[in-house]
């Protein structure tokens, strides 16, 4: 097994796009490559073929590199929950929720194991493994409880190349200090720089680059232009502003941003409907001028709601359901309860609360373990939100607490998965212009989310499109592939070739 690793000179460098580039260069060129990244904190994940949860941002580079998602390329997944606690995801299983303190000081050796267990596995299918670090390697207040920079390099005995954030500024700075503040044997593994996200003539560059190769002594081997064309899954919420909105498009769905919003990939094909535009909704603002409305998952459902409810939204959403469609995923779904129960405060230190009471039902919580499932149904029934009966979807489960129906009706009927309530019979509920369901990737079914959009454009007084090619699904790939020619244009491919001794 061959070893490289991106570490950033900060987080949101760009360490998650150069390693799913160098992923789909490799892969296109006939070698085995795995992406890797031992611990990641975020509250995208994805549940795999073996039913185990990972990082949005792992599963993005194994399909840059044309293979199947597995748990072993992210053996540490942290979902923060609030008060300073995660949910510990380990090998795709819970293991609990922690303190960071807890974590840090009696759950290291264990975590440590497993990412040890994870490599190992790699080994086994993989040639070359493109590693990813978290935030900085040069954070020194925490350098001895590092699960993902340079502990990592060391064990695999990889070398590193940093890549830096030009576009905030200060970048030479940043790789200097970044040099500088990590010891000397860990500094010997840096063997080259990327400067990210530039916009302008490179020719400006010159002078600075030359200076930071004479005072580290190692080469700046490109500069990646900000590709503002390029639409891939993101891993951090701070990235949905990237979601594309202009207001000459005819549909307008806005998408409520939840404070612990999660899996917000769920709406990402909808960005390739015709027509259609994606309006980001702070819950502190008001929308008169949406077509529909999605409320996407949350990390913590209960905190959320109460949320809601202070920012004054929780009756403008109730008015606004009587105009157009309302649609919740996981969470949001679980939003549209009339009643959240949770007497032992499972989710949150609130307790049971009160829900919009869009769908006649209830959700539980701390009943169930958590769902973690690869799912299939088909719609029950036609809908006035223009879903036929019939119609077949995937998805994924990712989900605590159970929703039980009263007179609000099941909205698919489930082949594989979960469900509402364990049974694995229904899942989700509907009643008129309000829907919802606990399937993530829902509207990545291309009939479905067509016939969802063109009963927008009906509504509208537009000709609806019909069923006529999935542009978002052919798109993903020629966005990895993209991603890897603006690499490979922009970076000294020589320089991996050398490093990683492997023949043109």
């Amino acid at each position: 097994m061959k070893y490289v690793m991106f570490q950033g000179t900060s987080s949101n460098a760009g360490k998650t796009l150069t390693v799913a580039a160098l992923c789909n260069i490799l892969a296109r060129r006939g070698y085995r490559v795995t992406p890797f990244k031992s611990q990641n904190m975020s509250l995208n994940s994805y549940t795999t073929i073996d039913n185990d949860e990972m990082s949005i941002a792992q599963v993005m580079q194994a399909e840059a590199a044309d293979i199947e998602p597995n748990c072993n390329m992210n053996p540490i997944l942290l979902k923060p929950k609030g008060e300073f606690t995660s949910q510990v995801i380990v090998q795709g299983k819970p293991a609990g929720d922690m303190r960071f303190d807890e974590y840090q000081n009696n759950f290291r050796d264990k975590a440590i194991k497993a990412i040890d267990s994870s490599l190992e596995y790699l080994k086994e299918d993989y040639d070359i493994t493109v590693i990813e670090g978290a935030g900085s390697p040069a954070e020194i207040n925490m350098y001895d409880k590092d699960l993902a920079n340079m502990l990592i390099a060391r064990k695999t005995d990889a070398d590193v190349i940093l890549v830096a954030d030009i576009d905030q500024g200060g970048v030479f700075a940043s790789i200097v200090g970044t040099y500088f503040l990590i010891p000397e044997d860990d500094r010997k593994r840096i063997k080259g720089v990327i400067i990210n996200k530039f916009r302008g003539n490179a020719d400006v560059l010159e002078s600075g680059i030359k200076t930071v190769e004479e005072i580290t002594n190692i080469p700046i081997i490109g500069i990646l232009p900000f590709d503002e064309t390029l639409n891939l899954p993101e891993e951090d919420s701070a990235s949905l502003s990237t979601h594309h909105f202009s207001e000459n498009e005819k549909i307008t769905i806005g998408t409520l941003r939840l404070p612990r919003i999660s899996n917000f990939t769920d709406i990402d094909p909808l960005d390739y409907e015709e027509d259609v535009g994606i309006k980001l909704v702070n819950i502190y603002d008001k929308f008169d001028d949406l077509d529909a409305l999605i409320i996407p998952g949350t990390r913590n459902t209960v905190n959320d709601i109460v949320e809601l409810k202070n920012a004054g939204l929780f009756d403008y959403i109730q008015e606004v359901s009587k105009e157009i469609p309302i649609f919740g995923i996981c969470g949001g779904y679980q939003m549209l309860s009339k009643k959240i129960i949770d007497p032992d405060c499972h989710e949150s230190g609130y307790g049971s609360v009160e829900g919009l009471g869009l769908l006649d039902m209830k959700t539980k919580f701390g009943e169930i373990d958590k769902v973690i499932k690869q799912s299939s149904a088909t719609v029950i029934s036609d809908s006035p939100l223009g879903f036929k009966a019939g119609t077949q979807v995937t998805g994924y489960e990712l989900h605590e607490g159970i929703t039980l129906l009263n007179t609000a009706k099941p909205f698919l009927k489930l082949e594989t998965g979960a469900g509402n309530d364990q049974t694995h019979v229904y899942d989700g509920a509907i009643d008129g212009n309000v829907c919802g369901t606990y399937f993530h990737g829902i509207f990545h079914n291309y009939e479905f989310r067509r016939n969802f959009t063109d009963q927008l454009r009906i509504n509208k007084g537009l000709e609806p499109l019909g069923l006529t090619k999935d542009t978002f699904k052919e798109s993903k790939r020629v966005n990895y592939d993209q991603l890897g020619d603006l690499f490979s244009d922009n970076i000294d491919m020589t320089f991996f070739d050398e490093l990683l001794d492997l023949k043109n």
